[in-house]
């Protein structure tokens, strides 16, 4: 962040236009450098462009890339960042005029094959993010250490109430799955392990499998201090190398992390992991099915700097999958959007609350600044109705279509 892209002054002369022009027409209040004059935009939430030459050229040289890594570097701020980039959420669709998006292939960057989720490739994506530090995630999560959507009681809520909002979607998820005494139940992404001890309570039987080691270490300790080691096995291995079937397969908000490539290949393994009448259930990050065409090709902010290789489906691209190439059927899905953007203003208010903790870890400023944005990026995009999340339960019928959906 403390060297500015290579841009041409056409390119970034270009980028001051079309933001400026996008802005005007925003209910937003910009304000560039010293300007003392009237503000750009409708009014509404305040932005302060501390260094438009830089702003510019970032955004030239790389787009929205260089839009969040100009507010890294510290070239612009806004007091209330969730309202800012709630506004820009709800107008995605019209920052670009139209004559441009449709090339916008030729400007924007695309997905570096290096980030594609062959089993080699998906290991080093998760680790990027998910062996960060348990100590950092511990930081902002609460003493679950669930790191998905909480389903709450009552919204707006607090602090004190998402350890009990996390088992709430806990217990909605393996209710669904139909978990209970002698369930062999496969986990899809174990995360630091709760959803695992608590089907363990139940009297099932768990097998949950994980790409991070980080995560793999320390939920074999909280299976171990809870008593249920003898009941959970934790393995680190790709989803695609499982082997065995299971009265029910649960798997929380991994499927962002599989791609768009290895869709298919992700329900078939669910096809061919469940029983005959079991039950799969999934919460999953969704977003509207013309915004996954638009954007499906597209190298964006997330992908260089949080979720490597990731992709948010529709619930329309899910269901023409497991029709067309799997047994699995759904038989109810569920939204929760609105306590996903509570979920995550109470883990950034921690986060910040945090700074000097984080400090001490050993990340910098501009890093805090990065995670402050993309925690603030995230909730935006569920408070604007940009995202939804779901929890999608699927059964699978008769024989499913188990054929070639082994490991890729």
């Amino acid at each position: 962040m403390a060297r500015l892209p290579r841009s041409s002054r056409a390119r970034s002369a270009i980028a001051a236009r079309l933001v400026r022009h996008a802005f005007a027409g925003l209910p937003l209040s910009v304000r560039f450098g010293d300007d003392t004059g009237k503000a750009i935009g409708l009014g509404g939430p305040r932005m302060t462009v501390h260094d438009p030459d830089a702003f510019h050229r970032r955004i030239g040289a790389d787009g929205l890339i260089g839009f969040g890594e100009s507010y890294m570097a510290g070239e612009w701020d806004a007091p209330d960042l969730v309202g800012v980039l709630t506004v820009l959420a709800e107008h995605a669709d019209q920052l670009i005029p139209p004559s441009l998006q449709r090339l916008r292939r030729t400007f924007l960057p695309g997905h570096p094959a290096s980030l594609r989720n062959t089993p080699e490739g998906a290991r080093d994506n998760i680790r990027r993010h998910y062996d960060l530090s348990n100590d950092l995630f511990a930081l902002f999560l609460d003493a679950t250490m669930t790191y998905s959507s909480a389903v709450f009681r009552a919204l707006p809520s607090d602090a004190s109430l998402l350890g009990d909002a996390q088992h709430r979607k806990i217990d909605l998820l393996l209710d669904a799955a139909r978990v209970g005494p002698g369930t062999r139940l496969l986990e899809i992404g174990t995360g630091w392990g709760e959803l695992a001890v608590r089907a363990a309570a139940r009297g099932a039987r768990v097998h949950s499998v994980t790409l991070s080691e980080e995560q793999r270490d320390l939920a074999m300790k909280r299976v171990r201090v809870a008593g249920h080691e003898d009941a959970v096995t934790i393995e680190l291995t790709d989803y695609r190398a499982v082997h065995g079937t299971f009265d029910a397969v649960v798997s929380v908000e991994m499927i962002e992390a599989v791609g768009v490539e290895f869709w298919p290949t992700y329900f078939k393994a669910l096809d061919r992991l469940v029983v005959p009448g079991g039950r799969v259930a999934l919460q999953a990050i969704t977003m509207a099915h013309d915004r996954v065409l638009a954007t499906k090709d597209t190298y964006t902010w997330i992908h260089k700097y949080i979720f490597p290789g990731g992709m948010i489906p529709s619930p329309e691209a899910m269901e023409q999958i497991t029709q067309q190439l799997t047994g699995l059927r759904t038989v109810r899905s569920d939204r929760y959007g609105a306590h996903y953007a509570e979920t995550l203003r109470l883990w950034r208010e921690s986060f910040i609350q945090q700074a000097d903790a984080v400090d001490t870890l050993g990340f910098d400023r501009t890093f805090r600044r990065m995670w402050t944005f993309y925690l603030a990026y995230s909730e935006a995009g569920f408070r604007s109705g940009y995202l939804d999340v779901r929890q999608i339960v699927l059964t699978r019928t008769g024989g499913g279509t188990a054929a070639g959906g082994g490991a890729r």
